[in-house]
């Protein structure tokens, strides 16, 4: 899977928008936006992009939640492509598919697993991309390195789980993505939210 953060360098305030398609954007990969971010700069990096021949440029936009600088730009680009909107909101206007916890979804060229994590927001969701151990994460808090905090249940419990996986890069919704010894961040995060229950 090829992975391009188009908001990146961006001069408005936006989260990340990454744009997935497969290894060798062959016809069946689902090139899917993660996050639209509000630049509208990037409908034209997504016609700009090697998205492959003879397919659609942008199949599906996955939103990992509702804010403003996550979701501002998903109904032009539904417009725009023809994109399917996912997400865990059943109210956000032009959403198409709402998730469930636990929901499998194709994304470029990889089976992808939903995992909601209440907590930032309630519609929070993270996508765990098992054949590469990638996951997006949004704003998710996963990276906890502080003991002062205070988070539900359903959160911890999400983050118990997101622990249990093999993760070789952490993608957030803002910032730089974490490349190396993500198990062992996700693992302090448990141990450090864990304390103050």
């Amino acid at each position: 899977m090829k992975i391009v953060n188009l908001t990146q360098g961006s001069a408005v305030y936006t989260s990340n928008a990454y744009l997935l398609t497969g290894t060798w954007n062959a016809i069946p990969d689902v090139n899917t936006l993660i996050d639209t971010g509000r630049d509208e700069k990037i409908i034209g990096a997504i016609y700009n992009s090697p998205t492959g021949v003879g397919k659609r440029r942008l199949d599906q936009v996955i939103l990992t939640h509702s804010h403003y600088d996550h979701a501002s730009l998903a109904t032009a680009i539904k417009k725009e492509f023809g994109s399917v909107v996912c997400g865990s909101s059943p109210n956000f206007e032009g959403i198409d598919r709402v998730f469930k916890d636990g929901e499998h979804i194709r994304v470029a060229d990889l089976d992808a697993m939903v995992i909601l994590t209440p907590g930032h927001s309630n519609d929070s969701l993270c996508l765990y991309c098992e054949g590469d151990g990638i996951l997006f994460i949004g704003d998710s808090p996963i990276v906890i390195q502080t003991r002062d905090n205070t988070y539900e249940d359903a959160f911890l419990r999400s983050l118990e789980r997101i622990a249990a996986l093999d993760v070789k890069a952490i993608y957030p919704g803002h910032g730089s993505p974490f490349l190396s010894d993500c198990n062992e961040l996700i693992s302090q995060s448990v141990a450090n939210v864990s304390e103050k229950k």
